[in-house]
């Protein structure tokens, strides 16, 4: 079995679902065929997970067992790499069974050696957008963008899924814009549709809900629920304090609290702080912060160590019903999904409640008990822990309790006690939706209803904390809030707006599917805002002295923080005879297509009215160009330059720090990918710190966090290492534009 175990991981089976497969012999027999037959036509080369994901696929649908080594012969040889292909291929060979079939006919029905490139992409959306133009004008994000998905996948019909979205998501940015504010309530109504599509909003249907158990007391329940509420739609972000929220929990705070506001109902925060041994005050105010920072305001912030002696008390009385027991078997014998049922299952009553009070007083070691809830999770698993003992003192409570609450027995308690209408959680959550129905049912208590949806994940990233640790550890990066990671205090020390991340969020959506972007596509967000938002500023990175030997006198130039609407303001910078610019911006000999500086092409200065023309051009003892000495004319008095360049003068000196990905791989934590682990994956270019940079005057007075645009470099944000003496600017975003056509 063990053996069967490991062939079946080896194609990228987790273990539980290798041995899940293993309990059918007909599929274990017919998987283990195409493994070997893969084997056989790769030689020495293992099977990566994504052609391993296709032939389990491809073996668990397949009738036809003679056709097998035909469609693994097609997988392992690329011919069929997408779920739209191999659905094709078995579509195919299921209304032609007969003993040979055509290749040629086989091929063009499953799209075998079709390529799409992304031009043919852009283009067909472009055309279906057009179409669609006026209606998305008038509607914007009500409009319904599945129409514009369903025609381009019927255009790009062997195109990939998801560059086809991404391609439709970013030509239906450019037209509209990013979401405002009424975009955004709109969709949370629309999200709010969505969900409640099987029922109406009001909660006293929540017992309509699948999965949801009724009881002779449940309207008596939801009744006296609807006379505290008045029927107020009231739902809670429950994070852990034990880490610093990512990107993943903007999604959850986005949903829970813009699902509330949608509703005209109300949000909490509730700290679920049950284990002492992983929580500290920095992450309590962390967490409150972000979720303030990005805009919302918790109707009360909670905690459910609030409910310790409550929830102790309802386990007495779980016991006292026959519906929990202690238990004495150790950790490490409730692993997995196939233990055994505990020897103490059948107790008595008044035992357990005796052991339980022993366990409250500290008469136990650690790991020596615990209490045990009498049900089946719905992933199998038998009798979920409901309390555990911990020697810890809590972060609040001190040394009150030795013994705490697991999430299975606390979460849907807190829920009702706060009288919770819809519990929103992520789809790992589902397969505990029976013990959150369960327990609520078994106390007699007013249950809410438990909806789950699909995570959002960054390619590129890690957010497990267990693994930021590690990167924090090994000094990989310096804390939580390093620029490079995706959590949200990092993402705001990077200089990413608030309302970008909950316009990335809006744009995701909710889906019962989990949802995997890439990082561009949230930076795409970032630059619609700072855009509009981020003041001008000019910056060089890499210094070049120059001297306009003719300037007559010293003078400053006012240039607009905004040059598309010079309306919101300016700015006054020096211009002398000693300014810098970019090193790129010179070269001594003139290639084609460079349209900037050179011995014989002048270049303008934007905002400063002048057209320099280098005279000279001097070198260090190494022959490396150090200065040039330029003379300069009135930009109305010669013919306009090939190119305007940014430039300073009498600047401050500044340090820049620019970020490229953490990781070289998009999924850094597949073993497929990158087999010797995240941390053997880390891009070695992902910082770089320039110490001499040069910035214009206008940003000296900056608070931390202030936000710019530098001037044909990119989006920068002044992180909190800056002193009085030496400002620190983080890169944000680059720019869209190619600076090199500037």
């Amino acid at each position: 079995m063990a053996d069967m175990v490991s062939i079946f991981m080896s194609i990228g089976l987790n273990e539980q679902k290798a041995k899940e497969t293993l309990k059918n012999e007909a599929l274990s027999s017919t998987l283990k065929k195409a493994i070997e037959q893969a084997r056989g036509l790769l030689g020495s080369a293992s099977i990566d997970k994504t052609a391993g994901t296709m032939l389990y696929n491809m073996v668990t649908r397949l009738k036809d067992s003679t056709r097998l080594s035909f469609l693994t012969e097609y997988i392992i040889t690329r011919k069929i790499n997408s779920e739209l292909q191999l659905s094709a291929a078995l579509d195919f060979i299921k209304s032609h069974p007969q003993e040979n079939l055509d290749r040629l006919q086989f091929d063009a029905a499953c799209g075998v050696g079709v390529v799409v490139t992304p031009e043919q992409i852009e283009d067909a959306v472009e055309l279906i957008i057009r179409k669609h133009k006026d209606q998305l004008l008038a509607e914007r994000y009500r409009f319904n963008m599945g129409i514009l998905m369903g025609e381009a996948r019927t255009a790009l019909k062997w195109a990939d899924g998801k560059i086809v979205k991404n391609e439709v998501d970013m030509q239906v940015l450019h037209l509209l814009g990013p979401k405002t504010e009424a975009d955004l309530e709109k969709n949370s109504a629309a999200i709010t549709a969505c969900l409640t599509a099987k029922e109406v909003a009001e909660v006293t249907l929540n017992y309509k809900t699948e999965g949801y158990v009724v009881t002779p007391n449940t309207m008596n329940l939801l009744k006296k629920h609807l006379e505290e509420t008045g029927g107020q739609v009231r739902t809670r972000f429950p994070p852990e304090p034990n880490g610093i929220l990512h990107i993943g929990h903007a999604k959850a705070i986005n949903f829970n609290f813009g699902y509330a506001k949608a509703n005209n109902g109300i949000c909490f925060l509730r700290y679920d702080d049950t284990n002492p041994e992983k929580e500290e005050e920095k992450y309590f105010t962390a967490i409150k912060e972000m979720v303030e920072w990005l805009g919302y305001k918790p109707y009360a912030v909670t905690h459910a160590s609030d409910q310790f002696q409550l929830l102790y008390d309802l386990a007495v009385d779980l016991i006292r019903r026959g519906h929990a027991y202690v238990c004495h078997q150790r950790g490490e014998e409730l692993k997995g999904h196939n233990i055994p049922p505990s020897p103490w299952r059948e107790r008595p009553v008044e035992e357990s409640l005796l052991l339980f009070d022993r366990m409250r007083k500290g008469m136990f070691a650690e790991g020596e008990v615990t209490l045990r809830m009498k049900m089946v999770m719905e992933d199998g698993k038998m009798d979920p822990v409901a309390y555990r003992i911990k020697y810890t003192p809590h972060h609040r409570t001190g040394d009150t309790w030795c013994i705490y609450p697991t999430y299975d027995y606390t979460h849907c308690l807190c829920d009702s006690i706060e009288n919770i209408t819809h519990s929103l959680c992520t789809k790992e959550f589902q397969a505990r939706r029976s013990s959150y129905f369960w327990l609520c049912n078994a106390l007699d208590l007013y249950c809410p209803v438990q909806w789950e949806y699909g995570r959002l994940n960054l390619t590129y990233t890690v957010v497990s904390k267990r693994k930021i640790i590690k990167l924090v550890e090994t000094g990989i990066v310096r804390d939580w809030d390093d620029p490079r990671l995706f959590t949200l205090t990092a993402l705001r020390r990077r200089g990413f707006p608030p309302q970008a991340i909950n316009n990335f969020c809006a744009r995701v959506g909710v889906t019962v599917a989990q949802t995997t972007m890439e990082p561009h596509l949230l930076e795409a967000c970032v630059r619609e805002v700072l855009n509009d938002t981020a003041p001008r500023a000019m910056a060089i990175l890499e210094p070049l002295k120059v001297t306009i030997t003719n300037l007559p006198t010293s003078t400053e130039v006012r240039v607009p923080d905004f040059p598309a609407n010079e309306a919101k303001g300016s700015h006054v910078v020096p211009f002398s005879k000693t300014i810098f610019i970019e090193q790129s911006d010179f070269r001594e000999v003139m290639e084609k297509g460079y349209k900037r500086l050179t011995p014989d092409q002048p270049v303008g200065l934007r905002h400063a009215g002048y057209v320099i023309s280098v005279q000279r051009v001097i070198k260090d003892g190494c022959g490396k160009v150090c200065e040039l000495e330029v003379t300069c004319a009135s930009s109305d008095s010669v013919e306009k330059p090939k190119a305007f360049i940014h430039w300073v003068s009498d600047p401050l000196r500044c340090e820049v720090r620019l970020y490229e990905s953490l990781f070289l791989h998009k999924n850094p934590e597949d073993p497929a990918e990158v087999p010797a682990g995240f941390l053997s994956d880390i891009n070695p270019n992902s910082l770089t710190v320039i110490g001499s940079a040069l910035v214009d005057r206008s940003v000296g007075k900056a608070k931390v966090f202030d936000k710019f645009q530098f001037e044909r470099v990119g989006y920068f944000s002044l992180d909190p290492d800056s002193t009085s003496e030496k400002l620190v600017f983080n890169r944000t975003v680059t720019l869209k534009e190619d600076p090199g056509k500037i």
